[in-house]
């Protein structure tokens, strides 16, 4: 669905200006924003996904611009716990599972994992247990017994589903819009007032649905990460949102040439001659849930780098 804020503080334009441009369009879009036709093609049959793990590659476009964020890695934010069994614990400033299969529960307190000893030795007093404890920070060669009245802070904790989410999160990559705009600078200038088509890279990767899922100590958590929208900043101050599809590349000889985009455009144009940055962020949600019936929700965005739109004031001549 697409969705639009238009312009605002535009006078109305003059009918002799209205009738050169609507005469000028085809023309114009034809010659000075057609983006190579093997574009075209590899748009219309999904596009080309990047390789695994590279978020800078160049999909479609033979001129990128300024390279997008892809932002940290699988989306989830720095010291959000994306490895291990929870985001809660540390040792020396990096963030270490709160639970491991061997080691047990660890504590942050003294910086040592706890596994209850089984079996538990001969004579061991009564309302006590004896604990391997391996200290700093897991290593393995800090073991040691340890005798206590209860378990240490932290020990049994179960896994906080969020933190597994985010885990998951972390196994795929949601990579920044790819953008294309039509006119293009260095093909040809626009002109003011006529629309512009924008588009983005599509796939799996750049729109979704992207699926993983992490479990531990006995609980599972699936997560589905999906855009919402695309928002175009036009450079002038002006948003145009195009709801959740990547828009439709520009084709000089497919049946829209010289009209308006029919799902992503800017199709009032812009209002005065200049050079104007374009870029977009598309809005990402990754709902997940869990085995134990919780879910949420995450909000990731990605910004892409920006192309130039050159726009000039149409000339007219007069004898």
């Amino acid at each position: 669905m697409l969705t639009r804020r238009g312009r605002g503080g535009t006078g109305p334009a003059t009918r002799p200006a209205r009738l050169l441009a609507a005469i000028g369009l085809a023309l114009l879009l034809a010659v000075a924003a057609a983006p190579p036709a093997a574009t075209v093609t590899a748009a219309r049959e999904g596009g080309i996904e990047c390789p695994i793990g590279q978020n800078d590659c160049d999909v479609w476009d033979d001129d990128p611009g300024t390279p997008g964020n892809p932002g940290s890695p699988g989306g989830g934010d720095p010291g959000d716990g994306e490895s291990g069994g929870g985001g809660k614990c540390q040792w020396n400033g990096k963030v270490i599972p709160c639970y491991d299969n061997v080691l047990g529960w660890f504590n942050n307190g003294d910086g040592c994992y706890y596994k209850l000893a089984e079996p538990q030795p001969e004579g061991t007093p009564e309302g006590q247990q004896w604990y391997v404890a391996t200290c700093n920070g897991g290593d393995l060669g800090s073991q040691r017994p340890v005798l206590l009245d209860a378990p240490p802070p932290g020990y049994g904790t179960p896994p906080d589903p969020e933190e597994l989410a985010r885990r998951a999160l972390a196994s795929i990559s949601l990579l920044p819009p790819r953008v294309a705009v039509a006119p293009r600078k260095d093909v040809g200038p626009g002109l003011v007032g006529l629309p512009v088509w924008m588009w983005a890279s599509p796939g799996r990767n750049y729109f979704g649905p992207l699926r993983a899922s992490a479990s531990d100590r006995g609980l599972t958590v699936s997560i589905t990460a999906t855009v919402d929208k695309i928002v175009w900043d036009m450079g002038n101050g002006d948003k145009v949102s195009c709801g959740d599809v990547p828009g439709t590349p520009y084709d000089p000889k497919g049946p829209d040439a010289g009209r308006p985009s029919p799902d992503c455009g800017y199709h009032g144009g812009y209002a005065k001659a200049s050079t104007y940055d374009v870029g977009a962020t598309t809005h990402w949600t990754v709902r997940w849930s869990a085995s134990n019936d919780a879910s949420g929700q995450i909000p990731q965005t990605r910004t892409s780098g920006t192309v130039q739109i050159q726009i000039d004031e149409l000339q007219v001549v007069t004898r």
